[in-house]
Formats: structure tokens, sequence, C-alpha cells
């Protein structure tokens, strides 16, 4: 028996109930699926514009940046701009998401790496699953295609999210990943990141860049 099984066991041999007990279990089962749905702010709700523009407000009050382009042949072009005006090296390193290794990167002069960050790239690009709007909350998938370590080792990630994936709650952010990847398929690691890193752990000073990077730029993708 295993240590998982040991701990159901005593936990049935507490109550008095048998694990063949399918009446019981199908009780439970259907208590599960249908529990109501806790409370959700409605800051993030709206058609599409006002959620992205809801997003936007909320990250920008964390100190990160937010743009728009339409389309994404725009993509690169944006990034070189922002690099460029923050006196930023031309150079950028993405993991093998087609949606990123594809663009024109061609009519830019940007350096491009890929793979994961060794913590020696000043400069990343992820693509998000999500937005959270009530939050500004970039929800990023782990995987090969965006590395996690390309969402805190660099000083300034770049994020692309669409238009599209900019949700009201996270509770909306949560079910389209589970609907994108299924049961058995979810990635091992969902990140969750809201502006810049930052700490006021010294002095109650705000420190950005404290436990990662220090600069966030998120690309709002209208298509």
């Amino acid at each position: 028996m295993s240590a998982r099984d040991e701990i159901f066991s005593n936990i049935r041999r507490s109550l008095g109930v048998r694990a063949e007990d399918t009446a019981r279990g199908a009780i439970v089962r259907n208590r599960i699926e249908q529990a109501r749905a806790g409370i959700r702010p409605k800051r993030g709700e709206g058609d599409s514009v006002k959620r992205c523009n809801t997003f936007k407000m909320q990250a920008e009050s964390v100190s990160a940046t937010v743009t728009f382009v339409d389309g994404t042949a725009n993509i690169p072009q944006e990034i070189a701009r922002f690099l460029r005006d923050q006196n930023l090296p031309p150079t950028l390193r993405m993991g093998e998401d087609n949606r990123l290794t594809a663009l024109p990167w061609a009519g830019t002069q940007l350096t491009i790496s890929h793979g994961p960050s060794n913590g020696d790239d000043l400069n990343a690009v992820s693509h998000a699953e999500a937005g959270v709007a009530e939050t500004g909350t970039l929800v990023i998938v782990s995987g090969p295609h965006n590395p996690s370590t390309l969402n805190f080792l660099p000083d300034n990630h770049i994020v692309i999210l669409r238009a599209a994936g900019v949700v009201a709650t996270y509770e909306d952010a949560l079910a389209a990943i589970r609907k994108a990847y299924g049961k058995g398929e979810m990635p091992r690691t969902v990140n969750l990141i809201t502006g810049p890193s930052r700490s006021a752990d010294i002095e109650q000073k705000l420190l950005l860049g404290a436990h990662g990077p220090r600069r966030l730029h998120i690309i709002i993708v209208r298509e």
C-alpha cells in the first residue's frame, strides 16, 4: 500500500465509510461538478476593448509598460523601438514558440538567440496564454516554447499578449488554459506575473528588479 492509499484508508476508517461505496462516490462527484462559482470582481468585465483598457490601467499601476499594435507583423518593430528608447542593446532571447519564431525579425537589427536563459541575457520575450483584466496579470505557461527562466532572469522582460486572450478574472484565465491543454496535458508550471519584480524589504523603499526583471513591457496585439 502506498502512502497515499494509507492516508485515504485512514480517513475512510475514521468516517466509517467504504471505498467501494458507489452511491457515496456519486454524491461527491455531483457536488464537485455542481459547485457554485465564487464571488468574482466586476472590475475586469466588459467587451474586449474594455477588458484590454482595464488590463492596461492595472498593469501600468504596478510599473509595467503597455502598448498596442495592430497585427503580429508589427511586433518586431515595437520590440526594437522599446529597446532603443530604453537605451538597451538590440539583443533578444526567446524560446521555441512558433508564434514568436515565425515573426518577421529580419526587418529589424535585433540579434536573436533561442532557448532558456542562463542569467546572462539582458532582454527576453515570451508569449502569454492569457491576461487578467482585474489585476493586469499575465498568465504564462512553462515549456520549451516559453522557458520559465526567461520570465525571471533577464533584466528586461517583453511579453506578447493577444487582445482576444485578455479575460475578466483569474477563473476565466484558468478555464481557458484547461480548455486549451486538456486533462493530463496541463503544463508543469503556470506563472502569474503582475508587474516587474519589486521589493520594499530594505528600509521600506520600493526597489524594482529585486528578484527578477526591473522592466516589464507588454505588447497587446489587436488582430
